[in-house]
């Protein structure tokens, strides 16, 4: 058996109870070495194979996993934040799907939570925006014309964007082009939750800058819109006129 398992963002202590079991009796864990902290492999049992995927191909890991499932071991797949988003798992389900490997997957905690965490930020509030739009600049993975941040930028949601530190400038400009007032709240967060976690609050339009003063050039999140610093209306759901199915609002 696979597991893909969720580390978390960067603190030891926010991967699951789940997770952290799978990864506690493992018989191998092919771990992303660039982000996920190494620390968690401190509980790994006596005998346990390590493999750090950050010097591997795809079919190396899939190699792995093949010998693993032959051997009868168990596997974890360990990915940074969960590994739903930007973790590349999907490439490595369809292998496993191929050869008839069974996997499953444990959600962990994604480093925009830790952002948010790290901000003292709520991602929707009433009245100021109920999305939150995860994406990244295009690089040398390219994305789709519609999901361009210009494209984003025009629906004034908060923004969470991946892996785009080395294209702040670009980044600025299609914020700024799709519709983000200048002026508009944004803040860069470095190693969310990790010990090292720092956060610098700036505008749309001094993105660049603030990252080059404080010498962030890459395991940042940007996060940007109003919900940074703006006025908001009051939640219904706590409102004592508001009726639920828990509770009768008083008039």
């Amino acid at each position: 058996m696979v597991h893909f398992v969720g580390a978390g963002s960067g603190a030891v202590d926010l991967i699951t109870v789940r997770g952290k079991n799978l990864v506690d009796h493992a018989d191998v864990v092919i771990y992303a070495g660039s982000l996920v902290n190494p620390e968690i492999l401190n509980t790994c049992k006596k005998g346990c194979e390590i493999y750090n995927s950050a010097t591997m191909t795809l079919e190396e890991v899939i190699k792995v996993m093949e010998e693993s499932e032959k051997a009868g071991k168990s596997l974890v797949r360990l990915h940074t934040g969960d590994p739903s988003l930007y973790g590349a798992i999907r490439e490595q389900m369809d292998l496993l799907e191929e050869k008839n490997i069974a996997y499953d997957i444990c959600p962990g905690v994604s480093s925009f939570c830790g952002a948010a965490a790290a901000l003292k930020a709520e991602y929707t509030l009433p009245d100021v925006s109920q999305s939150v739009v995860i994406t990244r600049m295009e690089g040398r993975t390219p994305v789709p014309e519609k999901e361009k941040i210009k494209m984003w930028a025009k629906h004034q949601s908060t923004m969470v964007i991946f892996l785009s530190m080395g294209l702040l400038g670009q980044l600025q400009e299609q914020l700024m082009e799709g519709g983000y007032d200048k002026e508009t709240p944004a803040a860069i967060v470095y190693k969310a939750t990790w010990p090292e976690e720092k956060v610098f609050h700036c505008t749309v339009s001094t993105i660049e800058k603030t990252a080059e003063e404080n010498n962030i050039t890459k395991t940042a999140l940007v996060v940007v819109g109003k919900v940074l610093n703006s006025s908001y209306a009051r939640s219904k759901l706590y409102d004592p006129g508001f009726t639920t199915e828990f509770r009768k609002g008083k008039e």
